[in-house]
């Protein structure tokens, strides 16, 4: 592979294509940790490679976990606190809507600070505020707390995603990240068999304990995982044109646009003319995909117990199925992804969630609820995995963790706070959560057409290929 890029290439024997020809003093820092140097250039899979992709799935694993379980305990909450539906909307929205800050904020610092340390410092946060929630005495303060968890956690899986989409091999990117994704689904399950056990005979309060002890993550993600090559030499790359500049040496007019672009990094930079059509592409993404989770994640529990009829124990044990079919469909999307490219990946999983989910809807038969649910969750978790590729792998390093947090905040502001208006209005006019769920496969369909109709397709290509 040629070592000449887009920063002027030429280095290290075996380095990836965007290792710069000048070695700066931040990346010569950390050439001298073996795990730095086991990313660090173009050669085989290493075991340091492992360790980034297991903490970046592991992260997504409590993702699962936390979500599901205040999903799953949600009948119980409401009943604890003496909570209407639209009382609950409402607390749930709060929590959300602070979290949404989380979203852009530990990006954005990861710009300034790298990927390594604050992944560590965010999950370690989530793991300790756990205990906090469940010990809350009013709803006012569960409001309160579970807004904490959320913004301590809503940084994690970008700041994952992006640590494995620059040190993994681009032929792998998408596979690797969607299976990373799809942890997220062995935490949903986990979710189900601890509400199912913990929730079930103890109550709420200690299925949320439990995964507080999940706070040794970050000592492993701390010890393992070096930090991202391509965070490390646009620092680099920064100073050294940066000194350059103000000393009034000779300076490529590459590298002059370059720095006055990288210097500058914020909200603004997002919607710049050379970035805008990417933004524009990962919101249409990013706002489909949490319109679509947002009525399951949030509202599937209640309509299957107040709905169908099933126990807490029941729909558990749903959960739990229901997730590790999930695995699989991210599997097999991020597998279509990197072999068939970006939106087979996408149009395959979406269309067969659509199917499924529309016939589970329509059913009262107690089987068929269980056949068409595991059916549909293939699809719709598994579109997933294309989704967060995509938004981890299209913009510029220089940007990548502002650009993430600003789409994924706006997405989140859509999704989870603006659609349940939506949602509840729809539960609250008809008495019913049926119309507000069929309202999903609409949104999925028209996720297909757009995706196909507008989608980059980045299979196989370095990140400096995609963009600079």
């Amino acid at each position: 592979m040629s070592t000449t890029t887009a920063d002027g290439a030429g280095g290290f024997p075996n380095a990836p294509s965007f290792q710069p020809a000048i070695v700066g003093p931040l990346e010569r820092k950390h050439m001298q940790n073996a795990n730095y140097r086991a990313v660090a250039g173009d050669g085989p899979i290493t075991p340091t490679h492992k360790h980034i992709a297991v903490a970046n799935g592991l992260g997504w694993g409590f993702d699962g976990m936390d979500g599901v379980i205040f999903a799953l305990v949600s009948p119980l909450i409401i009943k604890d606190f003496n909570l209407t539906v639209p009382e609950y909307r409402t607390g749930l929205q709060i929590s959300l809507f602070v979290g949404i800050a989380g979203l852009y904020f530990w990006p954005w610092l990861a710009d300034r600070y790298g990927r390594r340390t604050l992944l560590a410092i965010n999950i370690a946060l989530f793991s300790l505020l756990m205990p906090v929630v469940a010990l809350s005495p009013t709803f006012a303060v569960f409001v309160i707390a579970r807004s904490l968890v959320g913004f301590a956690l809503n940084g994690e899986w970008s700041l994952g995603s992006m640590l494995v989409a620059e040190t993994w091999p681009a032929r792998l990117r998408g596979r690797v990240i969607s299976i990373n994704r799809a942890a997220w689904c062995f935490g949903a399950s986990l979710a189900g068999a601890i509400t199912g056990i913990a929730a079930a005979n103890w109550g709420w309060r200690t299925a949320v304990m439990v995964p507080g002890v999940i706070a040794l993550l970050a000592i492993y993600v701390r010890a393992t995982c070096p930090e991202s090559p391509y965070w490390v030499r646009a620092q680099d790359r920064r100073t050294r044109v940066g000194t350059a500049l103000r000393k009034g040496e000779p300076v490529s007019e590459v590298d002059r646009a370059w720095f006055l672009k990288a210097d500058r990094v914020g909200i603004r930079q997002v919607f710049m003319p050379d970035v805008l059509p990417s933004t524009f592409v990962a919101l249409f993404v990013a706002c489909c995909s949490t319109c679509i989770f947002g009525t399951v994640g949030a509202w599937m529990p209640l309509y299957l117990a107040r709905e169908k009829g099933w126990s807490t124990a029941e729909y558990s044990a749903f959960y739990v199925s229901w997730g590790i079919v999930g695995f699989f469909g991210l599997w097999l999307a991020g597998w279509l992804a990197d072999r068939f490219g970006r939106r087979v990946g996408f149009v395959v999983t979406l269309l067969e969630g659509a199917v499924f989910l529309v016939a589970w809807i329509y059913t009262d038969n107690h089987l068929l609820l269980w056949i068409f649910g595991l059916a549909w969750s293939f699809g719709f978790l598994g579109f997933w995995g294309p989704s967060t590729v995509l938004t981890a792998e299209i913009f510029p390093t220089r940007i990548r963790g502002v650009a993430n947090g600003v789409v994924w905040a706006i997405a989140y502001f859509v999704g989870f706070v603006l659609w349940p208006f939506a949602t509840v209005a729809l539960q609250q006019s008809t008495g019913s959560f049926k119309l507000a769920f069929l309202c999903i496969p609409v949104f999925m369909v028209l996720m297909a057409i757009g995706v196909w109709l507008w989608v980059p397709e980045h299979a196989g290509k370095e990140l400096n290929e995609i963009s600079v």
